[in-house]
């Protein structure tokens, strides 16, 4: 990593999260910060095998040449300031992906920019980033469309602004992104009919609410209120015959959550969002990961607080099994419907295994 991009992530450095990664050596962070141990005076890469220091002793700085400013000197056994080849060529590559455009570049000009071999280069950038560089560049445009319309951009804007050089490439794309159409999605639901019912569970009252599509809310303590507030131009129908075999369903994943049940989902979000919450879906039940792990086996392993939030932004509790995200010290975290019934999921879950 190139000492401007080091200070830059620096920049918005989370020391919660960088400390974290130490406790879990998470090599995907080596060349984002180094560790200074001042009780030793040596610093380290987040990934060293070193015996953890105590927090009280740790800071952290941008880049090898902050810590040995400060007068600390360099790990012997995992030489923090040797920059890897690969991670130069990997930050290269993001960067060019990074920028927006239409026509990202292919696996071969990357290769070429970088001085690697196309297929070489394609292990190297996906054992970094978790994702191909063409897998990259196409969740990148999702993103950035996503965003775009989130901020209230129109949705034909949000399309090309996002990189999209024809609005046809974004509709192709996005049938196993997002449940909702991208104008239900923008218009808060509008021509979108709603079926919805308040249910009783063990847990508490549960609103379950879904499109011809699938299962678009669930949520404890809330009711026809809240949903409009979430869809004010979807056509609301309280009940019916087809939607209580789903509600049906739902209240049975609820009552023993984590036995296998195909109940189909119509859930909207960004790339990340979606990516986010694929992972969730294959923890196994009665497991648990912490949001770095998330953040690292989506890609992006830098953005643990967007994995927070990704994982908070889901409309369908337990379908989409946020319950399972706990804090990297093992410590349960938050919730949006509170740590009792966080709780009491992962309960039962465990115990589900065990029978």
């Amino acid at each position: 990593m190139t000492p401007t991009t080091a200070q830059a992530d620096h920049a918005h450095l989370d020391e919660e999260r960088a400390w974290q990664a130490v406790m879990a050596r998470d090599k995907s962070f080596d060349g984002r910060f180094v560790t200074g141990v001042l009780s030793t005076g040596i610093y380290c890469r987040p990934s060293c095998s070193a015996r953890h220091p105590k927090r009280e002793n740790v800071r952290f700085f941008a880049e090898a040449g902050e810590a040995e400013l400060a007068g600390l000197r360099a790990c012997l056994r995992c030489r923090p300031n040797e920059v890897s080849r690969d991670d130069e060529a990997v930050n290269r590559a993001l960067k060019m992906l990074d920028a927006v455009g239409d026509v990202a570049p292919g696996l071969s000009e990357l290769a070429g920019a970088v001085g690697y071999s196309p297929t070489h280069f394609q292990r190297v950038f996906k054992r970094a980033v978790g994702l191909s560089p063409a897998e990259y560049a196409r969740a990148r445009r999702f993103d950035r469309a996503g965003e775009a319309l989130s901020s209230g951009a129109s949705v034909t804007a949000a399309i090309y602004e996002a990189g999209f050089g024809a609005a046809s490439r974004f509709y192709e794309g996005s049938d196993d992104r997002m449940g909702m159409v991208p104008s239900a999605w923008r218009g808060g639901g509008a021509g979108v009919v709603i079926h919805w019912s308040v249910v009783p569970t063990t847990l508490g009252p549960m609103l379950v609410a879904a499109t011809d599509k699938g299962v678009c809310r669930l949520s404890f303590g809330e009711g026809r209120e809240e949903l409009a507030e979430r869809f004010p131009k979807a056509d609301l129908v309280e009940g019916g015959e087809d939607f209580a075999r789903i509600a049906r369903d739902v209240v049975a994943a609820v009552e023993q959550p984590g036995q296998s049940r195909a109940i189909p989902l119509d859930v909207q979000g960004t790339a990340f969002q979606q990516a986010v919450w694929r992972e969730l879906q294959r923890i196994p039940a009665g497991e648990t990961r912490t949001y770095a792990q998330i953040a690292a086996a989506v890609g992006r392993p830098g953005a643990v607080r967007a994995a927070g939030s990704a994982n908070g932004a889901n409309n369908v509790a337990v379908l989409i099994p946020c319950h399972r995200v706990i804090r990297s010290d093992g410590s349960i975290g938050g919730y949006a419907y509170g740590e009792a019934i966080k709780r009491e999921l992962l309960r039962r879950e465990s115990a589900q295994t065990k029978l």
